[in-house]
């Protein structure tokens, strides 16, 4: 199947109703229900980032005896988690096809904010890479795989780029309306429905306010900063919180736009929503890929949505298990 593919009815041709309804009680009821028809046994673990980090995440195993075809790693969006709907649907399609599967928490996301004493930032590549690496020395298979949205898509994306130098035999790769350059989606995200930046504002400062109460000593933040518009919460932590010291530098310090993947060498298939309402659709047209990587755009979806029906099924789920098990 190919993006072209991906027809909803009309009542899912709308992205905001296509994003919204990605996160809703249907779909998560939908995810809970097809992890648990898999039969799969699924077991909590906590991988080695490096340098004192540690990352919680969960491994599902398909029912038999027969050797799993591969382990997979999944990556959740921002202010996701390893339990997002689609990450449990994405697992239930690959243990339905005989992998097993690691969703992974990042840092201060899915309840874990009490494992690490820094905070989360998007350039916190060198601790998913150094996790992965533990995950395939833990739960070898004849392949290793990975596949993230939104966010997740991002790191999958930067975790291919790097896999060869660290001797991650990292097969293939698979991403679901990755974030490609950071400031053109803020200021996407500034200019449309309010509804996108209130969430993700919401999300992040619940998620400040936890690391505060952990961690008083090492994050005295008052009220006024987590009252900071978008804009202004990213700055401080740029400048805070990371070795970049301005926002625009640490913007860049995870950009895959333009031609930062051109020394991909991992095969890597990546699925767009033209009409993707937080990921500005304009950052495709300009990407320069490698000959390692192919990009499907499909018309509607939304941002990470692709829902197909009433049930909450999604093509995304699908495409991604489907683009993962390719040969080669």
């Amino acid at each position: 199947m190919n993006a072209e593919d991906y027809q909803p009815p009309r009542w899912l041709r709308n992205p905001h109703v296509q994003s919204v309804l990605g996160s809703s009680a249907l779909r998560r009821r939908r995810g809970l229900q097809l992890l648990a028809a898999s039969g799969a046994v699924t077991t909590e673990h906590i991988l080695d980032g490096g340098d004192g980090v540690r990352l919680q995440g969960w491994l599902s195993v398909p029912p038999g005896d027969a050797e799993p075809r591969g382990t997979v790693l999944l990556l959740h969006g921002w202010e996701g988690s390893a339990d997002s709907n689609y990450m449990r649907l994405t697992a239930a399609r690959l243990l339905g096809l005989g992998y097993q599967v690691f969703r992974l928490n990042f840092r201060d996301h899915g309840g874990t904010h009490h494992l690490n004493v820094d905070l989360f930032h998007s350039d916190r590549i060198d601790e998913v890479v150094n996790a992965t690496a533990d995950l395939w020395r833990r739960f070898p298979a004849p392949q290793l795989l990975a596949a993230g949205y939104s966010l997740g898509g991002n790191f999958a994306l930067r975790l291919a780029l790097r896999a060869p130098a660290v001797g991650l035999p990292l097969a293939r790769v698979a991403a679901v309306c990755p974030l490609l350059d950071p400031a053109t989606t803020m200021e996407h995200i500034e200019a449309g429905p309010h509804f996108y930046d209130w969430y993700f504002r919401r999300r992040w400062r619940e998620s400040l306010l936890r690391k505060r109460e952990l961690f008083p000593e090492q994050h005295a933040y008052d009220d006024a900063t987590l009252g900071l518009d978008m804009r202004g919460l990213m700055a401080w932590l740029a400048e805070r919180y990371t070795v970049h010291g301005t926002l625009a530098a640490y913007f860049n310090s995870y950009s895959i736009a333009g031609d930062r993947l051109a020394a991909l060498q991992v095969p890597a298939n990546i699925l767009m929503a033209e009409d993707d309402p937080v990921i500005p659709f304009e950052d495709f047209r300009d990407w320069q890929l490698p000959a390692t990587a192919h990009l499907e755009i499909a018309h509607w979806g939304g941002h990470c949505g692709f829902l197909e029906n009433a049930h909450g099924d999604g093509f995304a789920e699908r495409w991604v298990a489907e683009r993962l098990a390719l040969p080669g």
